[in-house]
């Protein structure tokens, strides 16, 4: 009988792994539909370089405000039905930056977007989380490979859009309304994780645990480097190196494929020389990427050099998830405090590129991004309490 309940158990747990898979899938898949169209986004509004890094900084504002309500609504409605219809909101909010006719309205429509954004993302991060340990194996980059494949799927449709000219308007409703239906029927299948009757809820606004911060400065350094290349690859072809919009967008794409594929094959690699080792290994070949994007005399050098900062920083915001899913009692509590501290990456990121471009070039913005990807061999050692092989 208990062997029959195990087996059950362990059914229900890798259905649940496909069905969160999925959704961490039409999660990515949002932002690599935005992230293509953002120099539409630019001209359409009328924005300079440091009006788009103003704007820019806007989903990052709305998350690192609205996600520390997370853990609230998880516990007050189940992880499933909370998942439903934050992630509904995000898929939908896709409509809303490129509607925008100028910098204030923009400002607001990626503010609702970057909201959207981060409570579902923590939400997914979570029950991810509680899928792992349920499985008994490490899952979360693989996990977050499947944001990133649905990151290039999004991007591939981006770039196809751009080529031919259709208007993000057009483009973004569509996606938004097939991403729904796509969301609404995967999140059937998801683990709905409720608190035990006597847990006290959560407070309705957390500030990050301390916990959170040393794990969280590791993830601000790849989420970084991640934020300022989906938003400012694209721009970066077309502005410094004069590519037409469509070659321009593929960046875009070079960087979502790489991702997807080392998180993907991450799991195993973390499992055999450890996520201290493997994140220093990331930062390294991030760094190089970086350097190539500076120095690159043409696009194609360009393109991989995204590419080799895709590939370097793809296993780094899993592993500090799973940290910090592991640090305490509360998943949702410790993820949305990492995710906070890493969001604020993103914040900092957009407008800090579009600053520097202002006052410099994109290309010494750059610099920036190539030196902090530094960071992360310095600092990758605050992973090893979640480090299996410790």
């Amino acid at each position: 009988m208990n062997e029959t309940v195990a087996v059950g158990g362990a059914q229900e747990a890798r259905r649940a792994r496909v069905a969160i898979g999925a959704v961490f899938g039409v999660h990515g898949a949002v932002l690599g539909s935005f992230a293509t169209r953002v120099p539409w986004i630019q001209e359409h509004a009328g924005l300079s370089a440091g009006q788009l890094g103003l704007a820019l900084a806007f989903p990052a504002i709305g998350s690192a405000l609205v996600m520390p309500f997370a853990a609230r609504l998880g516990h007050r409605f189940g992880s499933k039905a909370t998942l439903r219809g934050l992630l509904a909101l995000w898929t939908l909010a896709l409509i809303l930056p490129s509607l925008a006719p100028n910098l204030l309205t923009l400002c607001l429509a990626l503010f609702v977007f970057g909201a959207c954004a981060g409570t579902s993302d923590v939400t997914m991060n979570a029950i991810g989380v509680e899928v792992e340990a349920r499985l008994g194996r490490s899952i979360m980059s693989g996990l977050h490979g499947m944001w990133s494949v649905g990151a290039l799927l999004g991007s591939a449709a981006g770039t196809a859009a751009a080529h031919f000219e259709v208007a993000a308007p057009l483009h973004h409703l569509v996606a938004a309304l097939v991403l729904t239906a796509v969301g609404l029927a995967v999140t059937r299948r998801v683990l709905d994780v409720r608190p035990e009757v006597d847990e006290e809820p959560p407070p309705r606004f957390t500030l990050p645990p301390k916990s959170a911060l040393l794990i969280g400065a590791v993830g601000f350094c790849a989420v970084f480097a991640e934020g300022a290349s989906l938003d400012w690859s694209a721009v970066y072809l077309r502005d410094v190196l004069g590519t037409s919009a469509g070659l321009a967008a593929a960046s875009t794409t070079g960087f979502a494929l790489t991702m997807a594929v080392a998180r993907i094959a991450g799991d195993a690699v973390v499992d055999r020389i450890g996520a201290v080792r493997a994140v220093r290994a990331g930062g390294l070949v991030a760094a190089a990427g970086g350097l190539l994007v500076v120095l690159a005399p043409n696009p194609a050098a360009a393109i991989g050099g995204f590419g080799l900062l895709g590939l370097g920083i793809a296993v780094v915001v899993p592993l500090a998830f799973a940290a910090a899913g592991r640090s305490g009692s509360n998943p949702s509590r410790a993820i949305a405090g990492v995710a906070t501290v890493t969001y604020t990456s993103s914040l900092v990121a957009p407008s800090l590129i579009g600053g520097i471009a202002q006052a410099t070039s994109l290309t010494v913005s750059f610099i920036v991004v190539t030196v902090l990807a530094c960071g992360l061999v310095a600092f990758a050692g605050v992973l090893r309490p979640g480090d299996r092989r410790k």
